[in-house]
């Protein structure tokens, strides 16, 4: 599982500047998610050959003097407690104000390693006026300019090297499931309607991260690691902010499972945070459920199981291959449809296509619809082959793989799912040089 970095610091430092670019620019970065909750930004990213994730706490503050205060506050003592590794943004045209005196003194406090950077720095000049940081405590500052980039190549190259070792999985070969959603969508309530009646648990395994548990379960023929993000203890240090916290602890459970089960209140339907989660998972190349909490106390006139899942698939498009379930935790309506989902879909995901096979049914459809002509140029499909990696992804050796564009990409995915079964799934393809 990768670390976690958090980017803490004042409004207007620079914070969602630095992230962007790092996103649009770096081609290590694997993807991005804006909105997750407000205007906070997740990023997978990969730097020397080392994976983690980001976090962009920017936009998080707002309101009066005193509220933002009050907010700052919070802010910063979630990213220590939620962060492995932080980076405390300040900009050198302002200098140091006594609001990154307030955030230093609550990080020096903690026991994560932290890296003052100093935004802004584009001339000979303001490289010495960034030497005023110097007066917040830290040992080492990052003079950088979140728009051209300059320094932050050495500032990753530091904060890789201080990342903690991945954590293997040793809780064996039993798939994982993280029950994930807004809060207050049902996810306690189904966990417990599990779990919490015949009590078939048969041992708790303190996690591999410090927020979530993994329950062991074994019921109705079914064995599984139940990663339960909703009944986890909370911070006596923490002011917590409800919506933050709760993504902070999405992240980590959807980094470390099989299979997303993803819980929407039918009531609220499928918002803007909840399809950010949906993404999360998707971009983390995770099996997906959808599953529609609460479904008895919609008014059956007004929407149907078919409006709904419709609705559902154009948020979600293009990857509309995903089940949806629609339960009630209340009258235990389909529960073990959900878990039955969820195993399918972890299956599904474990689908491995002999060569042979994959290349008997995939060459016929691709001599049949060749891709599309490009400046004159014909691309021609000789083999293909599925790698070994964890989840369903395809190569495809080519002529001229650089004019595959995505259109005939989303066309031999499309004809992949209909071969096999990869419902709830997301599929990569490669286009390589024969």
């Amino acid at each position: 599982m990768s670390a976690i970095i958090a980017i803490v610091g004042r409004p207007n430092v620079g914070k969602s500047t630095f992230f962007n670019r790092m996103i649009q620019k770096r081609e290590a970065i694997v993807d991005a998610v804006s909105g997750v909750t407000r205007d906070r930004h997740y990023g997978k990213s990969d730097w020397n050959g080392v994976e983690f994730s980001l976090i962009d706490t920017g936009g998080y503050v707002v309101g009066s003097e005193d509220v933002f205060e009050k907010e700052i506050d919070k802010q910063v003592e979630l990213a220590i407690d939620e962060s492995d590794v932080i980076v405390f943004m300040v900009e050198v045209e302002t200098g140091v104000t006594g609001m990154d005196e307030e955030v230093a003194q609550l990080l020096r406090r903690s026991r994560k390693p932290v890296y003052l950077v100093v935004n802004k720095v584009d001339n000979a000049m303001r490289q010495d006026d960034a030497v005023e940081f110097y007066s917040l405590g830290f040992d080492k500052i990052y003079p950088i300019s979140g728009i051209n980039g300059s320094g932050t190549g050495e500032l990753l190259d530091d904060i890789v090297e201080a990342l903690p070792e991945q954590v293997e999985d040793t809780s064996g070969d039993l798939p994982r499931f993280a029950v994930v959603g807004r809060p207050n969508a049902g996810k306690s309530s189904f966990i417990n309607a599990l779990i919490g009646e015949d009590r078939y648990i048969v041992t708790d395994i303190a996690g591999t991260t410090r927020d979530s548990i993994d329950t062991k379960y074994n019921r109705f023929g079914f064995e599984f690691n139940l990663v339960d993000t909703a009944g986890i203890r909370r911070k006596k240090k923490v002011k917590e902010d409800i919506e933050f916290y709760s993504v902070m602890r999405a992240v980590r459970a959807i980094e470390h499972c099989d299979v997303v089960i993803l819980v929407v209140d039918a009531t609220r339907g499928f918002d803007g945070q909840v399809q950010n989660i949906f993404w999360l998972a998707h971009r983390n190349n995770k099996g997906v459920v959808i599953v529609v909490n609460k479904w008895d106390l919609v008014e059956k006139d007004h929407k149907t199981t078919k409006v709904f899942e419709e609705d559902i698939r154009k948020q979600t498009a293009p990857f509309v291959d995903v089940p949806i379930v629609f339960m009630s935790v209340l009258t235990k309506q389909r529960l073990f449809k959900a878990i039955e989902t969820a195993v399918t879909v972890y299956k599904s995901r474990s689908n491995k296509i002999p060569t042979r096979k994959l290349n008997d049914t995939m060459l016929p459809i691709i001599e049949n619809t060749p891709p599309p002509a490009n400046k004159g140029k014909f691309v021609k499909i000789k083999f293909c082959t599925q790698l070994p990696t964890e989840h369903p992804q395809f190569a495809f050796f080519c002529n001229l793989p650089q004019y595959v564009k995505d259109p005939y990409k989303r066309f031999l995915e499309n004809q992949l799912r209909g071969l096999y079964d990869f419902n709830g799934v997301p599929i990569t393809l490669f286009f390589r040089k024969k």
